[in-house]
């Protein structure tokens, strides 16, 4: 259900309403929109978390809705700093957790970051360029991680490492990640990582199991060296987790759904049409309808557009249907107690660039016993090679 919107009028005295409509116009935003984000800041600044004596803290990164923030939250986590650029998610996150996430991390300074035990991110995945290290001493220019990755987002997660150091951390992004680029990208990200003296476990692993959707994704597990040395492994093992009943598309479907939600004629023709040439070419491409005791294709952002990868059968005589908002929440394992407070159209965008919920709530479960796990043998004055501290 969508929050309703209340109006208030507010009177300005001319000079304070031209210097507002001023900058409004610079930040390229509306008058209204600049005064909602500033009482929402100010309201977000003055309030305190909850629980601030949680198991540890952690940081939320390109945050999004804050399917992350969900995740180490149900673990026992504290979140203490979040940033996202888009401004409908950051209404999305607000409306969720009374927190408005901070702007464009470009723009933030990582030494006013709090400190934090684990650092959360799904970073964009953007072109990285890797120029000869030799033509850069030449210039005078920068070398090592922030050479390489300057000008990507990913340069900004290093920069926080680096400054805050945190004892771990997960990265989440696309499966092709390691062969974005023939492989550059990830070697990038690799020798970054390690320049910065985390050692890291990769794995690609898929969403089904803990929800009914296909939906492939790499993680990146990382644990500061400096304070744990490397002589350790780290298991995802995540089978343990998942429900015992394999959750299927019927258990996410509403019960009642609005009619604007079946395909026009002429959309469902056109599908139909499209789908019929590409199998005659011998291609896979076309809608997906999956079996109600199965599971969905990946649901993208772009199922807004025609919902043509997650299609509901309505039965004969009746055109499929999209999922709705909520049926996509679910889908994703967000919780029904998660407020929907956006468009249709930015909520189909917002969940398909989500997690699923479930599983990095099982990762984070792991993350923090590896933590808990080192910490022990640290504070015993034992490094992770089982020999003691001098």
């Amino acid at each position: 259900m969508k929050q309703s919107n209340k109006q208030i009028n507010l009177k300005l005295d001319e000079h304070l309403y031209n210097k507002l409509k001023e900058f409004a116009k610079d930040e390229g935003k509306s008058i209204q929109y600049v005064l909602t984000e500033s009482l929402v800041a100010m309201m977000a600044k003055n309030q305190k978390p909850e629980n601030r004596k949680g198991k540890f803290t952690f940081i939320d990164l390109f945050a999004g809705i804050g399917g992350m923030r969900i995740a180490f939250n149900r673990q026992g986590g504290v979140c203490v700093f979040s940033s996202e650029w888009d401004k409908y998610a950051q209404k999305t996150y607000f409306d969720n957790f009374d927190v408005l996430p901070q702007g464009d991390i470009t723009k933030i300074d990582a030494n006013e970051v709090p400190d934090h035990d684990i650092l959360v991110a799904g970073f964009p995945c953007q072109p990285f360029s890797i120029a000869g290290v030799s033509k850069k001493n030449s210039l005078g220019r920068a070398t090592g991680f922030q050479d390489k990755t300057q000008g990507t987002l990913f340069f900004d997660v290093c920069r926080i490492l680096e400054a805050k150091r945190p004892k771990a951390f997960l990265l989440e992004n696309v499966k092709n990640l390691k062969s974005h680029d023939h492989g550059n990208t990830w070697r990038v990200i690799q020798e970054s990582l390690n320049q910065l003296d985390y050692e890291i476990f990769p794995q690609i692993i898929d969403g089904q199991g803990f929800v009914p959707q296909h939906r492939e994704r790499i993680f990146i597990v990382g644990f500061d060296r400096k304070r744990y040395g490397n002589f350790y492994d780290f298991q995802f093992d995540l089978e343990d987790q998942k429900p015992k009943k394999k959750p299927v598309l019927r258990d996410i479907l509403e019960t009642e759904v609005d009619e604007k939600y079946t395909l026009s004629d002429k959309l469902w023709s056109y599908l139909q049409n499209y789908a019929a040439k590409h199998k005659a070419k011998g291609n896979g491409f076309g809608y997906g309808m999956p079996d109600f005791d199965g599971v969905t294709r990946t649901l993208s952002a772009r199922y807004y557009k025609d919902g043509s990868e997650i299609l509901i059968n309505q039965g004969a005589g009746k055109n499929p249907r999209r999922l709705t908002p909520r049926e996509c929440a679910r889908l994703q394992g967000y919780p029904d107690d998660f407020k929907i407070t956006v468009s249709d159209t930015r909520a189909y965008k917002q969940f398909g660039n989500s997690v699923v919920v479930p599983l990095v709530t099982a990762i984070a479960g792991k993350i923090i016993e590896k933590v808990e796990e080192l910490d022990k043998k640290a504070e015993g004055g034992e490094n992770s090679n089982g020999t003691h501290k001098l």
